[in-house]
């Protein structure tokens, strides 16, 4: 694990596989770190160079004032890509990963040739509803909001099992400006355009019993971008490739093959 200094913002990072290899990289959801993806990985075709980061305000990377804008999270992204000499990669964003994804594919189609676009959407929510969370983390804490936030993001049999517990503590130890400062983010973004105008090979996929993008919006998703597939994700909530890693790292690696991204071990 590394740490690149971008200097307004330090951004912790795993470089992992040959350098020479096919590039995935993956940006995680509101209130989770790079380890959202570790069960999804043996799954994945050998020889892949995999690149995984906390974006501001999270995990391991340094924590800015809030707010923060979806434009200085696509530039996090872009400097990253860039100071590693990444190109032609595959970008897999979950939730505000993927409207990451979105915004960073719309603006350098260099960097990225294809993208993963899972539990996301061009706009979540409204700005009223991120307004009314933001005035909550700031007042009550991430504690006292993270059982609305596990009902959102799981299954039912999924929380209610000793599984759930390592993902309520990753969002209460999530610094609460990084959370308001990445909600900011989100109320502000509207991708449907910039997405609509989108000419690459997209993989789309929803998990059925999602509280915070649910199947139909995900859906909406796919059909404006030409071409798009979309898989749906059964028994799963907002984070599949944490319920079903056995499902979820399949259909990736199944997409990774199908555009030749998959290198000589595939």
């Amino acid at each position: 694990m590394d740490s690149l200094d971008l200097g307004d913002v330090v951004l912790h990072y795993a470089d992992t596989g040959p350098r020479d290899g096919p590039v995935v990289v993956f940006a995680n959801s509101l209130g989770t770190d790079f380890r959202l993806w570790d069960q999804i990985l043996p799954h994945l075709p050998a020889g892949l160079r995999i690149l995984r980061y906390d974006k501001r305000g999270h995990g391991l990377s340094s924590c800015p004032p809030a707010p923060y804008t979806m434009g200085a999270l696509i530039r996090d992204a872009e400097r990253l890509l860039d100071t590693l000499a990444v190109r032609d990669c595959v970008f897999v964003g979950l939730s505000i990963g993927g409207m990451i994804a979105q915004g960073l594919a719309a603006k350098r189609l260099d960097l990225v040739r294809a993208v993963v676009l899972s539990n996301t959407a061009p706009k979540i929510g409204t700005r009223d509803l991120w307004a009314d969370r933001i005035a909550m983390v700031e007042t009550q804490g991430l504690a006292a909001m993270s059982d609305a936030i596990m009902e959102r993001w799981f299954s039912k049999p999924f929380r209610e099992g000793p599984q759930v517990t390592p993902w309520r503590r990753m969002v209460e130890t999530t610094p609460a400006e990084g959370y308001s400062g990445c909600s900011a983010a989100i109320a502000g973004s509207d991708f449907y355009a910039t997405t609509a105008a989108l000419r690459l090979p997209a993989l789309v996929i929803a998990g059925s019993e999602d509280g915070s993008t649910p199947p139909d919006l995900v859906r909406d998703l796919a059909d404006l971008i030409p071409g798009a597939r979309y898989d749906l994700i059964r028994g799963a909530g907002h984070l599949p490739c944490v319920e079903k890693p056995e499902v979820f790292g399949p259909l990736l690696a199944g997409f990774l093959r199908d555009i030749g991204h998959a290198g000589a071990d595939a």
